[in-house]
């Protein structure tokens, strides 16, 4: 049987450093970051489902978040104004990103390789492909908050672009947990702790 060195690559996630352009109170890295984005993403699903009449199956999404920024692990995480600076460095990252994603299913079993295909090039622009970005944007967005609840004025022109991404992405499940859930990520331990009455 031969070896595969796809979950040692999976398992350098935690190595790779988010926001490496910013100074950051607290570091951040993609396998941190994939676990907060398949929480989030599995709450958007169960608020569609539960609420607004949604049928997505909110395991999938969570899945399909894990493994969003999968093809870190051999790209490293380009800075967003970096990768969005123009739209050929822009295409020619999803090139290389593709590239990667490629690279990285290669290394599995062929026979397991039918199982992850999905979750490493998933479409963007299908329904969970649209909430795993929503739950992606949301995730940067609670970290700036957390950055600026510490005293980190360096993210308040991140969080203002957030702001205006998820604007042009709001539906119900979006505004929910924006309504719901963010406004404990500015509060002290002591404050999300206290029992409400």
């Amino acid at each position: 049987m031969n070896r595969s060195h796809f979950f040692a690559h999976m398992a350098r996630m935690k190595l790779i450093q988010r926001w490496p352009l910013m100074r950051n109170v607290e570091p951040e890295n993609v396998a941190e970051h994939s676990l907060q984005v398949a929480m989030v993403a599995h709450a958007l699903a169960v608020i569609r489902n539960t609420l607004f009449g949604g049928t997505l199956d909110p395991a999938q999404a969570a899945m399909r978040a894990l493994f969003h920024d999968a093809s870190e692990v051999l790209t490293g995480d380009l800075p967003t104004p970096v990768k969005y600076f123009n739209e050929d460095i822009a295409r020619a990252y999803k090139d290389i990103e593709k590239n990667a994603e490629a690279t990285l299913l290669k290394m599995l079993p062929a026979e397991l390789q039918g199982a992850y295909a999905p979750l490493l090039s998933s479409p963007p622009d299908d329904d969970y492909g649209q909430l795993v970005k929503a739950a992606d944007i949301l995730c940067a967005l609670l970290k700036c908050e957390e950055e600026l609840t510490a005293g980190n004025r360096e993210f308040a022109p991140a969080r203002k672009r957030l702001n205006a991404m998820l604007e042009q992405r709001m539906n119900q499940e979006i505004r929910y947990f924006l309504e719901v859930f963010v406004p404990s990520f500015s509060l002290s331990l002591d404050e999300i702790s206290a029992p409400e009455f």
